[in-house]
């Protein structure tokens, strides 16, 4: 099979050329095929190809698809070191290979008069595939993610019955190259068509649509000679190929204002259609420009995803998430790592994005040796290489939407990635080349980094550092992994202070579970012997495409509006680089304690891109009631999607008013009681309150840890466990009754350390309803290591499911992820409240909270009173058990509701793979005090 190791050049395939629609005759092949899986080479089926073969005894299986997702071998997750023996250009003896078969009927028009030749495209075929049609050998494909056409005209059969053959091999040498950090699915996982080409037709266009500063567009269509190109709505026609034209004045076409023109390619034999926007990429002084103005890139890595299909994603979903994307405020997309489908590209130039796309390329396992043999260096591979770019470049060169062209991703330096370079800077030179992996910048047009902390940033913002001259944009950052990414609104401060920083890609859009009946896989849960967990979950929306609380925290700091407000005004800064705001409308409203007392909508004035504006807001004034009290303004569109939120309080909170002393506490048959609450005397916790049994409050400094805690280079959850933080155990030290209340004295602390936190709780009784309590913290000894949370931890009956409180939301919030969290008086269940992160961790706060409530249906339950303000988290299980999940499946409601009152959390960062939290986010062990009331609901004392 010396195919297999070719250094992953595809045999027999046509020139590439763009993706083109036609009308000329085609046929989709796609459908139900017949299928078997061997699991080597020398076990598959000998001669299968020859037309008379027999498959009647073979299963069925769907093109497109992935057969592991159809119950044929299992799939397999690996981030960067390969699955099989590091060894080029082989491959294992063990290589799954899965034989197709496919008959179909093919139309005599495909053999009438005036077709020259007829082609069989396939879009997308992992990881190599060897055709047959009518038993005639035709080629093999490489490059999984990318076209490949074959000459079929003298092995089709017009007007009859034709099966199609195709041997599909897990592993290739093309393997070698698509390292990248996904499953392993093979299959032919796009689209095959059969496609009549007429002598005489359209073989390729590549149009060069130009928008100048004097707002006319430039037009010249590279085409066949004799061809005419013709844009009706600009009254254009007849136009020769080759040459260029002034197009007049045309709407420019951007991510904000997509504007398309169809432009038709016509010979006397064919007639090929294209949607093409008007716009010029270029750098200018350093600055990457669209149109001749500096944009800024709040962009996702995209990849391929399904949890059913795998790398099948339907176009109805690939639709639906790309506008998912636009109403979360996302304007760019880089296809990580490897072209998407066609059909995605149309999309984004409807829709409007900008698109690095990327070379299907990756070969990140070398890292782990040192880049020995990597194939960027390796003149045996140059081909290969070479010919990715080029089938790349070649399929999506009309698209507007793609604004850069990446020679792919974690490939280390070498020969061949200059030779990409070179070739694509010929072919397309109106398009600037990425790569992060090269410091040097040699080959590339733009700087971009991975994962640069915020200081870093700031620093290349500021020019220090080796390429002032170039763009820079952080081809990924803020790792999406679990709970997180914290840092969001840092780093946009970051694209707005500095030109030069144009913003980045946020790793990743989708979590890559795949669905089971426990829930979603990730890996090891297939049985890999290789496999890197759960590190392939790692997006902003779960396996099903439901936003996470990081999409919407995201799309607070990606909106397009920024809204400053104070009594009386608001200034307005538009941040769309192209777009004024005449399609959206101002809306303000005014609350007492989070209730509604007044609102009203001002006329918004022009606000052009880039611009600021203030509007006075004279209706919205302060209440009178003495109340908490806030301003709130939106900027909404048509459709009430909100471009940008502000707020700000017009008054503080009243003091509390204690007319009353505080009542002593008094022991009363081996309880102790004071007011309303009853403690008992072994470690002094509360266990009644009013009519409400209850356990705790209890210092609690643990959390489950989330994917930034505990992966990456220097976790800080190892250091938290070693530390014992994990298994603190308390001891009581006093229990102080007094005349005007009960302190209890606890020493916390882990066993086999000498480090501790000295607590006291302190509790005042002022009325019959309610207790106060206040929590002292002094930390013990040598405390080297930040604390997960600071705060309580009670548990109360589990009949008190509903929650309402007054405080930051809707969603969860933490220190470096809440702004999205604004303050208002909401509602929601205790089951609602956990966010089932698909590795379970902490989840679920809501932030500065100055009252809450559970309450049972029969409207018993617990007040609790910030003073001022607390975190909380309810959920049915205790950490402990969060802890000790590995899916949600394992995750068995306790019985009770498990309450915390937090003081403080120690930050989410993006340590998982990049800066942890910000200095200011790092919850250190220092003296803290902190007070909150409680008070049974409905329940007699």
């Amino acid at each position: 099979m010396e195919y297999l190791t070719g250094f992953g050049r595809p045999i027999g395939t046509c020139p590439p050329r763009a993706t083109l629609d036609s009308d000329a005759p085609r046929l989709l092949l796609n459908g139900a095929w017949r299928f078997r899986l061997a699991p080597t080479v020398a076990d598959a089926a000998d001669g299968f190809w020859a037309a008379g073969f027999d498959d009647s005894g073979w299963d069925e299986l769907p093109v497109p698809s992935s057969w592991p997702m159809h119950g044929h071998g299992r799939p397999a997750y690996t981030n960067v070191v390969y699955p099989f023996p590091v060894d080029p250009p082989h491959v294992p003896t063990d290589n799954p290979t899965g034989d197709h078969r496919y008959a179909f009927d093919v139309p005599a028009a495909f053999g009438g008069a005036g077709i020259e030749s007829v082609r069989l495209r396939f879009d997308g075929v992992d990881s190599c595939g060897r055709v047959w049609l009518n038993g005639v050998e035709l080629g093999v494909t490489q490059g999984s993610r990318l076209p490949a056409e074959f000459d079929v005209t003298a092995a089709l059969r017009p007007g009859e019955r034709n099966v199609l053959a195709v041997r599909v091999h897990q592993w290739s040498a093309g393997s070698y190259l698509e390292d990248q950090d996904m499953w392993w699915l093979p299959g032919i996982f796009r689209d095959v068509t059969l496609l009549a080409r007429p002598a005489g037709g359209v073989e390729d266009v590549f149009v060069h649509a130009g928008y100048g500063a004097d707002g006319r567009g430039r037009l010249r269509v590279e085409g066949p000679a004799g061809a005419l190109v013709g844009v009706p709505e600009l009254g254009l026609s007849g136009l020769p190929t080759g040459a260029a034209h002034d197009a007049g004045p045309v709407e420019p076409w951007t991510a904000e204002t997509p504007r398309l023109y169809t432009v038709t390619v016509a010979t006397p034999a064919e007639t090929v259609t294209l949607r093409v926007g008007f716009r010029t990429v270029a750098i200018e002084d350093g600055i990457l420009t669209v149109n001749g103005r500096r944009i800024v890139l709040r962009g996702v890595n995209r990849h391929e995803f399904h949890p059913d299909l795998g790398r099948v994603v339907p176009l109805d979903v690939v639709r639906a998430e790309l506008e998912l994307m636009q109403r979360h405020h996302v304007n760019a997309i880089r296809t990580s790592h490897y072209p998407p489908h066609p059909a995605v590209l149309d999309l984004c130039d409807e829709l409007g994005f900008w698109v690095i796309d990327e070379c299907d390329y990756e070969t990140h396992g070398f890292e782990l040796l040192g880049w020995r043999g990597n194939p960027s260096d390796d003149p045996r591979f140059a081909e290969a290489l070479v010919d990715r770019m080029r089938r790349m470049v070649e399929r999506d060169k009309n698209h507007p939407s793609v604004i850069m062209w990446s020679l792919g991703n974690e490939a280390g330096v070498g020969e061949n990635l200059a030779a990409m370079a070179a070739w694509a800077r010929e072919r397309d030179p109106g398009r600037p080349l990425h790569y992060e992996g090269d410091r040097s910048c040699a080959h590339v047009d733009v700087y971009s980094r991975m994962y640069a902390g915020h200081e870093e940033v700031d620093a290349i913002g500021r020019g220090e550092d080796h390429v002032p001259h170039l763009p820079f944009i952080l081809c990924e950052y803020a790792h999406a992994m679990g709970n997180g990414p914290g840092g969001l609104a840092e780093y946009d401060a970051l694209f707005d202070r500095h030109p030069r920083c144009q913003g980045g890609f946020v790793w990743e859009w989708i979590d890559h579970g795949i669905r089971t009946d426990r829930g979603f896989a990730y890996g090891g849960d297939f049985g890999e012997p290789l496999h890197d967990g759960n590190f392939v979950i790692d997006g902003l929306v779960f396996p099903d495409r439901t936003p996470s609380p990081g999409l919407v925290e995201l799309a607070a700091v990606y909106a397009p509006v920024r809204i400053d407000v104070r009594a009386g005004e608001a200034t307005i800064r538009n941040r769309y680089a192209f777009r004024d705001l005449s399609h959206a409308a101002l809306r303000w409203r005014v609350t007492a304690d989070g209730r509604e007392v007044s609102a009203g909508a001002e006329v918004l004035p022009h606000v052009g891109p880039g611009t600021a504006v203030v509007v006075a807001l004279p209706s919205a004034v302060v209440p009178h009631e003495p109340a908490e009290s806030w301003l709130d303004v939106h900027i909404t569109d048509a459709t009430g999607l909100v471009l940008g939120a502000g707020q700000a309080r017009l008054r503080a909170a009243p003091p509390p008013s204690r007319t009353a002393t505080a009542v002593g506490a008094r022991v009363d048959g081996g309880a102790i009681r004071l007011g309303p609450a009853r403690f008992e005397p072994v470690h002094g916790r509360l266990v009644r309150l009013g009519g409400l049994d209850l356990r705790g409050p209890v210092l609690d400094v643990w959390r489950a840890p989330i994917d930034n805690d505990r992966v990456g280079p220097d976790p800080v959850e190892r250091r938290w466990r070693a530390a014992g933080l994990d298994r603190m155990t308390h001891r009581l030290i006093g229990l102080d009754p007094t005349g005007d209340g009960l302190v209890v004295l606890t020493r916390v602390a882990p066993g086999g350390a000498g480090r501790a936190l000295l607590t006291a709780y302190t509790w005042k009784c002022f009325d019959d309803e309610t207790v106060e309590l206040t929590v002292a913290i002094e930390p013990e000894g040598d405390w080297d290591v930040p604390l997960p949370r600071l705060g309580v931890r009670l548990e109360l009956p589990g009949a008190l499911g509903a929650v309402e409180w007054f405080g930051a939301g809707p969603g969860e919030a933490y220190p470096d992820s809440r702004t999205a969290a604004l303050v208002g008086r909401y509602s929601s269940t205790v089951d609602d409240l956990s966010t089932p992160y698909v590795y379970p961790q902490e989840n679920g706060n809501r932030a500065d909270a100055r009252w809450l409530t559970l309450t049972a249906p029969d409207g018993r339950g617990l007040r609790v009173q910030g003073r001022p303000h607390i975190d909380f988290t309810a959920r049915r299980w205790s950490t402990a058990a969060l802890d000790a999940a590995r899916h949600t499946a394992d995750l068995v409601p306790s019985g009770a509701v498990h309450l915390h009152l937090d003081h403080a959390h120690h930050g989410l960062g993006s340590a998982s793979c990049g800066p942890g939290p910000l200095p200011q986010y790092v919850l250190h062990a220092a003296p803290a005090t902190f007070t909150v009331a409680l008070s049974g609901v409905g329940a007699a004392s």
